[in-house]
């Protein structure tokens, strides 16, 4: 899976909470222009969507495997982006 792919997955039952809504919008459409997002909108959308309950429409939806990949998916370009902050 691509990231615009699981980017798409959270916007397709994003449309109650217009923050979200707007946040993967603007984040699946940067992505299919081939620009990069940053890890700090991505975390917060990955995030949102888990404090707005989408997820279980998006395991609905997609299935089990698809929803376990879109979080791979997210996690590994967030972990890629971020900062490593030394102790």
């Amino acid at each position: 899976m691509e990231l615009r792919d699981a980017t798409r997955m959270i916007l397709s039952e994003s449309a109650p909470h217009p923050e979200l809504l707007r946040v993967s919008r603007q984040a699946h459409d940067a992505l299919a222009a081939g620009r990069p997002v940053p890890y700090a909108e991505l975390s917060w959308m990955l995030k949102e969507a888990a404090r707005k309950n989408v997820y279980p429409a998006v395991h609905a939806r997609y299935g089990a495997d698809a929803f376990d990949e879109m979080v791979l998916v997210l996690g590994r370009e967030i972990d890629r982006q971020a900062p490593v902050v030394r102790r």
